[in-house]
């Protein structure tokens, strides 16, 4: 039998069969002409030699195996040599697995550690985008009461900005109790009295944590830490301003918004709305990013319960802060 026919029944390369000849694993027969002639139990052998390629040990240490072939037994592996090669397998992948997941331990710590040592200082993990795509709102858009088809565009097409200012203002909030990263709960029906600032927004991303995929060409998608931050620095302005009371609020639960509270530090806290009941009670609009539908980024000024006016689009979620404290102030001068 010629080396190319053991390489097609063996499923390897002619290339393969002539490396394991140099390593004594294989021993053809020569013709008087010079050329190899190989038999049925080279085929075995050089079948089994892939097999253990397959399960990564090394051509070096087949030898038990091909001995045990050569010793009339049905496997390759009927042998107490066979299994003893075995088990030093197992005990060596044992070993690189230990060190590997060592390894991915010690880096994922370094990760953690780095990351949290730059936001410690202050900077943003979210760049705010500039230009026209600051001031859009995702594409992919839904109104609770719409039919709309996951990831898909929705039939009805999505409020306009002056849409949500002229129809949310006059409104009651609905009677929803929500958890709060202080630990207790807000009823959104029951704020008031004074002016209460609820600034809705996707989601802050975390430092050691990617975003979902294509966060980054969703327009308007971007900037929540930034946001946070600002609404952190301008709290007591705020205040000053008129504010009885500000709040964060998205759909990601209470413990993901705790690190986020206490990572930046910030002095107010945030609600948990996974369920997005607030959307579908006043008709928000949301838009969907990895599999989750998220909140549009928009905030309401709440005065006794009752929505008083909204900012929508936020159009630099970085300053808008300060938008909402020019709002307050100059609210303030108003009957």
């Amino acid at each position: 039998m010629k080396i190319g026919e053991v390489a097609r029944r063996a499923g390897v390369s002619a290339k393969a069969i002539r490396r394991y000849e140099e390593l004594g694993l294989v021993a053809p027969s020569r013709l008087p002409n010079g050329y190899r002639t190989f038999s049925e139990h080279d085929v075995r052998a050089v079948r089994e030699l892939r097999a253990l390629r397959e399960l990564g040990i090394p051509a070096e240490r087949t030898r038990p195996f091909l001995e045990c072939l050569a010793a009339g037994a049905p496997d390759a592996d009927d042998c107490p040599s066979s299994l003893a090669e075995y088990r030093a397998a197992i005990d060596e992948l044992g070993a690189r697995i230990t060190e590997l997941t060592d390894r991915r331990d010690r880096i994922a710590a370094r990760l953690t550690e780095a990351a949290y040592r730059t936001t410690r200082a202050d900077a943003p993990r979210e760049a705010v985008p500039a230009g026209p795509a600051a001031l859009a709102v995702p594409a992919v858009l839904a109104v609770p009461g719409a039919s709309a088809v996951p990831g898909a565009p929705v039939a009805a097409p999505p409020p306009a900005p002056g849409d949500l200012g002229g129809r949310l203002p006059g409104l009651r909030l609905p009677r929803l109790a929500l958890p709060a990263t202080d630990g207790g709960t807000v009823a959104l029906g029951g704020l008031g009295p004074g002016r209460t600032v609820l600034y809705l927004y996707p989601l802050t991303g975390r430092p050691d944590a990617d975003l979902p995929a294509g966060w980054d060409t969703i327009p308007g998608a971007r900037g929540c830490t930034a946001e946070a931050c600002g609404f952190r620095d301008h709290h007591d302005d705020l205040t000053a301003a008129g504010a009885t009371a500000v709040y964060g609020l998205s759909g990601q639960d209470t413990g993901y918004q705790r690190e986020v509270t206490e990572r930046l530090r910030l002095p107010f806290a945030m609600l948990s709305d996974p369920g997005l009941r607030l959307a579908s009670a006043l008709g928000l609009p949301t838009f969907e990013a990895g599999g989750q539908r998220l909140y549009v980024r928009l905030t309401l000024i709440v005065r006794d319960g009752v929505v008083e006016h909204v900012f929508h689009p936020v159009d630099a979620p970085g300053e808008h802060a300060g938008q909402v404290v020019r709002w307050l102030a100059s609210a303030r001068t108003r009957p």
